[in-house]
């Protein structure tokens, strides 16, 4: 079973409330099609070694991996090692973390959790290796609502075909103490017309005003003429930057991220903890 294939499968597995492509084929693809030609003559960057990993070992995992699946240009950035002794985790393109013998002759997808607490060491890592500077985001791109006193902050990577970002506005609607900054990030992979739809809400006089009706409401605004400023290209490309593959993506004020759907109770906790 191929790199990606392992990776699909596991996204397949793994709990996600909302809508997620397939990030290991598509960014292939992707990547495939954007790199510049003069890249290809440049040296390729060296993973990074993590503290405790010997460089032999490092080189080995590297280059067997990266040999076996050099067709799907596999890249891995780090390598660093794991509170179990011989078993070493791995971080390859889109920030996707798996484990690996000294070798690279085997690999594991999937959480590694630490039973006593019940903490998936896993996603703790993510958390780590997805942390994004909240105050530089371009909010100048976003829709932009205030509910209340507007005193809990999120920006919300979002597509306006996906149920489960209906669901989450749903949700925030119960709130009055929030800011919610939506940055759109249609994956037309899946909707076809979500991309379309970002367009006009983000060209309409009142964004904000079109994004609540469409999303809450499911009323789309009358159509307006395409605009040269709805950015809704570069928040895409922004959000696959982050390594998102799936919305609604929630960032928080202290740079952590969430992603999926939330019930209230459960997303008003999950605000008030990863404020600054």
């Amino acid at each position: 079973m191929k790199f990606r294939t392992v990776f699909l499968a596991l996204a397949m597995t793994t709990v996600f409330s909302g809508c997620k492509q397939n990030l290991a084929v598509a960014g292939t693809e992707k990547m495939a099609a954007s790199e510049p030609k003069a890249e290809a003559t440049k040296p390729a960057a060296k993973a990074e070694v993590g503290k405790d990993v010997p460089a032999d070992v490092t080189k080995a995992i590297t280059s067997n991996l990266e040999t076996r699946y050099a067709d799907q240009k596999l890249k891995i950035q780090s390598v660093s090692s794991t509170p179990i002794a011989g078993l070493y985790e791995i971080v390859a393109n889109g920030k996707q973390i798996a484990y690996t013998d000294a070798t690279g002759n085997y690999m594991l997808v999937g959480d590694l959790i630490e039973t006593k607490e019940g903490r998936s060491l896993t996603e703790e890592r993510k958390a780590v290796l997805n942390a994004i500077d909240y105050s530089a985001l371009p909010f100048q791109y976003a829709i932009k609502e205030v509910r209340g006193n507007g005193k809990l902050q999120v920006a919300v990577f979002s597509d306006p075909d996906c149920p489960f970002c209906k669901r989450l506005e749903h949700e925030f609607a119960q709130m009055t103490n929030v800011t919610i900054y939506n940055f759109m990030m249609p994956i037309t992979s899946l909707h076809p017309d979500a991309e379309r739809k970002a367009v006009q809400i983000m060209c309409q006089p009142n964004p904000t005003q079109a994004w609540v009706a469409w999303m809450r409401e499911g009323k789309m605004l009358p159509k307006v003429a395409e605009c040269n400023n709805h950015h809704v290209q570069e928040t895409m490309e922004l959000g696959e930057g982050f390594g998102f593959n799936g919305t609604p993506t929630l960032v928080f004020p202290n740079g952590r991220t969430q992603s999926g759907y939330l019930p209230a109770e459960q997303l008003v906790e999950v605000l008030k903890a990863n404020q600054k």
